[in-house]
């Protein structure tokens, strides 16, 4: 592995590339980052990149997002195949039509989405400011929520805001089992259980805290306590480990009993996939222009709110 590690890293220097790299990518693909972060923190170190090069290590729509805030810059996919279900519950002609029955509402979408789906919404969150992008809206405005239901109906408990919602979810959130999760709190009594808003209304009412990667991650590691059952990918448990040794963390295990919620699209990316894409320049994401600057639009709302 050593030796890849020093191809990547030679690569890299030879095509002043930036790798970015998302919580749920697998542990060794964190460590040769050049910056981790969730939706929200990618978008914005995307934006500021230097790099002729952004080496994209998370699933479609984030190389995307990356290529719509950096139109000169090359941006690469180790695999192509690593897209999202909760991009892929909200094709864009069905988003349209949806839309086009509610004409005088405000469209609140998910970053998790397609270039073509931003293009079509009024403004972009993450997980990370949705509560604050919401608010920001004008209490007289309705508001359509997409793709994720679950994170909508978590939303309008928050913000008080009655929503319509697309419906959409999230495999990795969507299957979490609340027997297993009773049953985790039971053989862990002093545990704290730390939920993602992706999850179904049935998981996050046992959560002690909920938020996005980056604030579960934070929580975890800022908290006095030393036992978390975590309620999320289970990639961000690496990270969690390595600043807090002395803690423990328990993946929630899915409706099959098997702690093996891993997002399979994002664990598409491998070590040998990314040297491959540097020393080929491919796979590029590639964007049209017009499309481009009408999804930049609801983009650069968010990042200015944010």
């Amino acid at each position: 592995m050593n030796n890849k590690i020093n191809k990547l890293l030679e690569l890299k220097k030879q095509r002043n590339a930036v790798i970015l790299a998302h919580y749920y990518q697998d542990p060794a693909i964190q460590e040769i980052a050049d910056y981790l972060g969730d939706s929200l923190a990618l978008a914005q170190y995307a934006q500021k990149s230097n790099a002729d090069v952004i080496l994209f290590c998370g699933v479609y729509f984030m190389a995307e997002t990356a290529k719509i805030l950096n139109p000169g810059r090359i941006v690469l996919l180790p695999d192509t195949k690593a897209g999202c279900s909760l991009a892929d519950s909200a094709p864009a002609a069905q988003f349209a039509k949806w839309l086009s029955n509610y004409p005088y509402n405000f469209s609140i979408t998910y970053i998790n989405s397609t270039a073509e789906v931003k293009a079509l919404s009024d403004i972009i969150c993450t997980s990370s400011n949705a509560e604050k992008i919401i608010n920001s809206i004008p209490p007289d405005k309705n508001i359509c929520f997409a793709p994720d239901r679950y994170l909508g109906n978590y939303l309008m408990k928050k913000t008080g805001r009655n929503m319509i919602l697309w419906d959409g979810s999230c495999q990795v959130h969507e299957y979490f089992s609340e027997m297993e999760l009773i049953r985790l709190m039971q053989k862990y009594p002093e545990s704290l259980f730390l939920a993602h808003p992706e999850c179904p209304e049935n998981i996050l009412n046992y959560a002690d805290f909920t938020g996005s990667t980056t604030a579960i991650i934070k929580y975890a590691l800022e908290s006095s306590n030393k036992q978390f059952i975590i309620g999320t990918e289970p990639g961000v448990i690496y990270q969690m480990q390595k600043n807090a040794p002395g803690k423990e963390f328990f993946a929630l295990p899915n409706l099959n009993g098997c702690s093996c919620n891993e997002c399979p699209y994002m664990r598409l990316n491998t070590i040998d996939k990314m040297i491959s894409a540097l020393e080929r320049l491919e796979p590029q994401i590639n964007i049209s222009e017009s499309l481009r600057l009408r999804a930049l639009i609801p983009l650069g709302k968010m990042l200015e709110l944010s």
